[in-house]
């Protein structure tokens, strides 16, 4: 009896195997019938990097040049915003300080990403109350080196809101709004700054009309070539529309966090002699600080925004110590270190010039992708890195009006740049269980739509019942 109860026993599990196996290869099969065939129907002339692996078992269910290296784009912030939850807690805070020295006051910069105009209005309520009279304004942006743009940012990116400059001190994203109104007919737009500065200057030679008969693109352009903070403005608003907000980056954060907080300190009665950059290293006695939002919260706002400039500051700041200051180079190899020693990724076939991917010396894998995505999935980070990465059709995010059905079934990152488009993140499939995918297309001209589309049929046809 025992005899055949132990051969019932390993007939039932040899039977099991086989069934486990068949399954497994049925399922792979059905995806890359799907995938193949979409591929074959759609005629979508591009380069194709594709690969999808089940979370629960490993098994690569589906991968199509995986191992290609092409530009990532936006796909580079899955690498710098799992590494900095690495290196620093989630609860990280950054610190923007202001300290005494006679009656010298100095701004030290903390490379906060989400400092604004408000809370450096709050800091110059509390220097009021210490201070009587001040001689300098000290401003240390030490915390990070003075090089302002990434390796490989093209020329011409100018002083759109994605390609700010990166410094120790930041203000409102390194950016000016221009509120833009219309006006009588004939008559130039009205344009109001925020924040209210003499950094800033421009040339309106916009015009209010009537109607659309006369109608062109509103047009606000930094005189970036020569590197200065004077703005051109063109176009016309139509009589009666709204107020409408533009923002452009501006040249030299340091000065102009400086200048912004020298205004303010003179709006409280204070006649500062002298606004100097300094790097200070002695001992000085705290006035008052501003403690940011938890790193998490930036990093969520990094995804859902695709936010370059946090990208930029968190890979300089996670090498940042007594010693060093806060680097690319440095960035970069702590990011890589990472990838080598945790998710066993062969950092040799990896270049990463920049923690946004607004760079085009970037070269990543989809293989490379999904292996982060299932280290990541297998540790204590999962939850909080899952959480910063937007759903299906989440507002104000790259999925907005994308993978509209089962949205809650999907957390991804997209990435655009010219001629490419990325998608990449988590499925919770509920006909092959939890899945990490990567897709990213390079080498196509025109409207990117028809490759978005793309990547949302095999997305859609993976989260279906």
């Amino acid at each position: 009896m025992q005899l055949l109860l132990l051969i019932l026993t390993l007939f039932y599990l040899q039977s099991c195997t086989i069934i486990n196996t068949f399954d497994k290869n049925y399922r792979k099969k059905e995806i890359a019938t799907f995938i193949d065939n979409h591929i074959q129907k759609t005629k979508l002339n591009m380069l194709l990097s594709m690969k999808v692996a089940s979370l629960s078992t490993g098994q690569t269910l589906y991968e199509k040049n995986s191992a290609k290296l092409l530009i990532p784009a936006s796909t580079v912030k899955l690498f710098t915003s799992a590494a900095s939850l690495y290196y620093l807690d989630s609860q990280h805070i950054f610190k923007t300080v202001i300290s005494k020295k006679k009656n010298n006051i100095i701004l030290h910069g903390g490379a906060d990403p989400g400092l604004s105009t408000k809370n450096l209005d709050s800091l110059a309520n509390i220097v009021a109350i210490k201070m009587a009279n001040i001689d300098t304004l000290f401003i240390d942006d030490g915390i990070l080196d003075s090089i302002n743009y990434g390796k490989g940012w093209t020329w011409d990116e100018g002083s759109e809101q994605y390609s700010a400059p990166i410094g120790g001190l930041t203000l409102n994203g390194n950016c000016i709004d221009f509120l833009c109104s219309p006006s009588s007919p004939g008559q130039s737009v009205k344009i109001k700054l925020l924040p209210e500065t003499g950094y800033v200057s421009f040339t309106n030679n916009s015009l209010t009309v009537l109607d659309t008969l006369n109608n062109k693109k509103l047009t606000i352009d930094r005189d970036w070539l020569n590197q200065t903070n004077h703005f051109q403005i063109t176009g016309t608003i139509i009589e009666g529309n709204y107020i409408d907000t533009v923002k452009k980056n501006i040249y030299n954060p340091t000065q102009y966090t400086g200048l912004v907080f020298k205004e303010l300190l003179k709006s409280r009665g204070f006649n500062i002699k002298k606004l100097q950059m300094k790097n200070f290293n002695e001992k000085t006695d705290t006035l008052a600080k501003h403690d940011s939002e938890p790193l998490l919260k930036h990093l969520k706002q990094m995804m859902y925004k695709s936010d370059n400039l946090t990208s930029e500051l968190v890979i300089k700041y996670i090498s940042a110590n007594d010693t060093t200051k806060g680097n690319w180079d440095d960035g970069i190899d702590s990011v890589k270190m990472f990838l080598s020693e945790k998710v066993k990724i062969d950092t040799n076939s990896i270049r990463i010039a920049d923690g946004s991917g607004l760079s085009r010396y970037n070269l990543i894998s989809t293989n490379q992708v999904v292996e982060l995505l299932k280290y990541i999935n297998d540790t204590e980070l999962k939850n909080e890195y899952k959480s910063i990465l937007p759903s299906g059709n989440t507002r104000d995010t790259g999925l907005h009006r994308r993978l509209i059905k089962n949205s809650k079934r999907i957390n991804a990152k997209t990435g655009t740049l010219s001629g490419v488009s990325c998608l990449s993140g988590y499925i919770n499939s509920p006909k092959y269980g939890p899945l990490a995918f990567s897709i990213i297309i390079n080498g196509f001209v025109g409207s990117v739509e028809p490759y978005r589309k793309f990547q949302d049929d095999i997305c859609s046809w993976l989260m279906q019942d």
